[in-house]
């Protein structure tokens, strides 16, 4: 695994590296103060698998530092690793093309498993902050989800979903898996984000309803 993590607390940045590199024998970090720096490090390294920003540090300028960073490497996924947990700041930063939102708040476990989500081509959304979001806006008719883009859902994400379907619980799928419960709340999280729902009824009558579960 080869990372990118850009941040402007020297004593956080070299700790989550340490924490990567502890749990991945294999691991490149290459580590930056700001976007600028971060931007060098993605086109001197075309190999990166991931890239880790800080919402807040010097070149960001919000939101715009994202778009700028997908602008230069659309291919290269982007997670904002930052301490600004308003729900608000989801729907942004996904919208600028973000693939995940780990508050720094979160847990080693939770840090490594958000990652390892978008390394598997899923999108992590911490699940107290989607059900914030979920709960401000109000719940979309099943008659329209046809209307949106296609669904896009990981192997891991489609497991969960059928685990769902068969009334499991987060412990139950834990043990089906062989997964961890702080991966498994991400997988829901992301899989109920995917099919803008706000429970786990709603996701299996719309899953149904798109052909995704037999």
């Amino acid at each position: 695994m080869k990372l990118i993590l850009a941040d402007d607390h020297t004593l956080f940045r070299n700790g989550m590296a340490l924490l990567l590199k502890a749990h991945c024998e294999e691991c490149d970090v290459w580590e930056s103060s700001g976007l600028d720096a971060a931007l060098v490090q993605a086109e001197a390294h075309p190999d990166a698998d991931i890239a880790l920003l800080d919402l807040n540090m010097p070149g960001m300028d919000g939101m715009d530092g994202i778009q700028r960073f997908r602008e230069a490497h659309p291919a290269l996924p982007l997670v904002i690793l930052t301490g600004d947990e308003e729900p608000q700041q989801i729907q942004k930063a996904l919208s600028k093309g973000a693939s995940g939102f780990i508050p720094k708040s979160s847990t080693p476990s939770v840090m490594l498993s958000a990652i390892q989500l978008v390394l598997s081509g899923g999108t992590y959304i911490p699940p107290q902050m989607l059900s914030n979001t979920l709960a401000s806006s109000p719940a979309p008719a099943i008659s329209t989800v046809r209307e949106r883009a296609p669904i896009q859902l990981t192997d891991r994400q489609m497991e969960v979903l059928h685990q769902l379907a068969e009334g499991n619980s987060n412990k139950m799928i834990c043990r089906e898996l062989g997964i961890e419960a702080g991966t498994v709340k991400a997988h829901i999280a992301t899989v109920f984000h995917t099919l803008d729902v706000i429970n786990r009824t709603e996701a299996v009558t719309v899953a149904r309803k798109l052909g995704l579960l037999d």
